[in-house]
């Protein structure tokens, strides 16, 4: 299936996906032993010594190949999300100040994992990444898709964009901008993603979806096409009026694309 297709279905009716990768016995047993101990943890210290909870917290967010990063997280947490200049708020990763707004011990103290919500939101949160991550095993095009309908609504800044390379690859893609603009410096590529992009685009489900679909049909003819989209399909999706903050140009770059001989 191409990634369009697979996205569709998925999103179409994501509490069914959801609850067959929950019973799947390796996320299973994970989240079992999250709910049962997590309402241990007083500190942010506790949390982040714990292996199993740690990881499994990390990998909820997006954030599970950095648990090794323990004393940067340990910091994150301490300072909280309050202060402008909490490294939270600083760092440009929209995952990482997630994860410090749920673990916010700074604010909450002990009480922080005694709230039901915290870990529905967690296990949540694992079960999509658990979702991403095995979709991406078949099509990796589908896992950033995911992955970018999840966080994208949280950015504040470009700088968000710039420091996730799975933000940074979807809307590159969608936007047919070169992964060698990586290479300028940092304020040069912000200024110009400034230039495309509406980051409150992103909190619009309608337009959300047409950026998604945008950079989908595009991950399909980067790749050579895929089985059941067709070239006219891809432009008609190329064309959608609710697209989020694309121009006219990228447009006239895709009917130009060679679909494979379709």
């Amino acid at each position: 299936m191409s990634t369009i297709s697979t996205y569709l279905a998925i999103t179409s009716n994501m509490s069914r996906w959801l609850s067959a990768m929950a019973q799947s016995p390796e996320v299973s047993s994970q989240t079992k032993y999250f709910e049962q101990n997590i309402g241990k943890v007083t500190s942010a210290s506790q949390l982040v010594s714990n292996p199993r909870l740690f990881n499994y917290a990390m990998t909820a967010f997006g954030l599970g190949d950095r648990t090794n990063e323990k004393g940067l997280m340990k910091e994150v947490l301490a300072q909280g999300v309050n202060s402008s200049t909490a490294l939270a708020n600083t760092l440009g990763n929209p995952s990482i100040r997630a994860f410090a707004l749920a673990f916010d011990f700074a604010s909450n103290g002990p009480a922080t994992t005694n709230s039901p919500s915290l870990a529905a939101n967690v296990v949540n949160r694992y079960l999509e990444n658990s979702l991403q991550t095995s979709q991406g095993q078949q099509n990796p095009g589908v896992q950033l898709a995911l992955y970018f309908q999840e966080n994208a609504p949280s950015l504040t800044s470009i700088y968000g964009i710039l420091g996730d390379k799975n933000l940074l690859t979807v809307v590159q893609t969608a936007l047919g901008i070169s992964p060698l603009t990586s290479m300028e410096p940092i304020d040069v590529q912000a200024n110009a993603l400034s230039k495309r992009i509406n980051l409150a685009d992103f909190q619009n489900p309608t337009k959300l979806r047409a950026f998604i679909e945008r950079f989908s049909a595009m991950n399909d003819v980067n790749n050579g096409g895929s089985t059941g989209t067709s070239g006219s399909n891809i432009v008609s999706l190329l064309n959608t009026e609710a697209g989020a903050g694309v121009d006219g140009g990228l447009l006239l770059q895709a009917q130009n694309v060679n679909f494979g001989g379709l």
